[in-house]
């Protein structure tokens, strides 16, 4: 485990380096996640996917896989490569303040 502080806050990541706790992810932190990935600026349709994520890991308690993120968030495949590229599942779940998705599609 380690810690960053970021938007004011000391932030806990496990050792896959997402963050431990969910509870303590908002936008500011989102943002400062997104430049670490350099995705910026984060535009509508990425607060889509990423408001998505957090709902679908509120209600199912894992991180969505990129299927899931495709099928039932709604979000086509290539859009979702265009807005996190290499590897969209991990990006958005790092953004999102959310644990490695467990599957890998």
């Amino acid at each position: 485990m380690s810690t960053r502080e970021i938007a004011g806050k000391t932030i806990e990541f496990d050792e896959d380096g997402f963050m431990a706790n969910a509870q303590d992810w908002n936008e500011e932190v989102a943002e400062a996640l997104a430049a670490d990935l350099k995705i910026t600026p984060l535009s509508e349709g990425h607060w889509k996917v990423i408001r998505f994520c957090r709902e679908d890991f509120a209600a199912q308690g894992d991180a969505p896989t990129l299927r899931r993120i495709t099928k039932v968030g709604g979000v086509p495949t290539k859009e979702l490569y265009k807005l996190f590229p290499k590897g969209p599942a991990k990006k958005v779940a790092y953004v999102a303040g959310l644990k490695k998705p467990s599957g890998c599609i």
